[in-house]
């Protein structure tokens, strides 16, 4: 984080401020600085929902914006899930800050409806029996298969917890453990880190080395390879992610395993 903010971020903080005493303890509100993606935040109000300190890294959600770049023909990102530190969920919505046409800061306002929930069961409560509230109210939605959401918004006091929660995501996705990775697979989770915009963070090569038991080196992929090693990706709020997949890497990450015998167990 640099010591001294672009001089437009510098009046996002103020308003940060302003806006989390306005709004309440409900909704946290999030200044990003660009320029270090490992350590963005420069302004944080309410910060009780995330658990985040100034400092805290770009969300899991943030990189696959600047990886998708739909700030470019967007000014904002409204409605999307996030998940609170203590596993309530968010809706949380994103302002591209611009300059110039450049994308230099995201200012996030996350709202914790926890307590007016609490409050909607406890009226559902007096007009239902308990078993239709439990067995009937209280059920999530089926109306959308999990695997067609997007990733939930997830917030992370490190660059490393970012990097460590899309590896994870990702390999849940998959169904599988690093132990038993195969060659193809190894290929499949990094082209979908990359594609996730995870590799934007400093250190996040390295992280996905040690998660996946691999040895990391530096290689051009053609597109083609990479392409069509690639399960299909989810999209963004706000935009397509995967649009590495259609791109030629300049210095794509390839992970080769430890170990020589890669194959599945039978």
């Amino acid at each position: 984080m640099p010591a001294v903010p672009n001089p437009l971020l510098q009046q996002y903080m103020k308003l940060t401020e302003f806006l989390g005493l306005t709004l309440g303890p409900d909704y946290e509100v999030a200044l990003h600085d660009l320029t270090n993606k490992d350590r963005s935040i420069i302004a944080i109000a309410n910060n009780h929902i995330s658990g985040r300190e100034i400092g805290a890294p770009l969300t899991n959600m943030a990189l696959g914006i600047l990886r998708d770049r739909s700030y470019e023909t967007n000014d904002y990102c409204l409605q999307y899930h996030g998940i609170s530190v203590n596993g309530k969920d968010l809706r949380s919505n994103t302002f591209f800050i611009k300059q110039d046409g450049r994308l230099i800061g995201m200012l996030c306002i996350n709202f914790d409806d926890s307590r007016y929930q609490d409050v909607c069961d406890r009226i559902l409560e007096l007009c239902h029996p308990d078993s239709f509230v439990t067995n009937v109210l209280m059920q999530p939605s089926m109306s959308r298969p999990p695997e067609d959401r997007p990733a939930p918004e997830k917030f992370r006091n490190s660059a490393d917890a970012v990097a460590v929660d899309a590896i994870n995501r990702e390999l849940d996705r998959m169904g599988v453990v690093p132990e038993q990775l195969t060659s193809e697979e190894r290929l499949k989770v990094i082209t979908a880190l990359e594609a996730s915009g995870t590799f934007l963070l400093k250190g996040a090569v390295k992280s996905a080395a040690a998660s996946l038991h691999t040895s990391v080196v530096m290689r051009n992929v053609p597109t083609g390879k990479m392409a069509a090693s690639t399960a299909p990706l989810q999209s963004s709020p706000c935009g397509v992610w995967g649009n590495c997949a259609r791109r030629r890497f300049s210095s794509a990450v390839m992970a080769l395993p430890i170990s020589t015998t890669a194959s599945k167990p039978t």
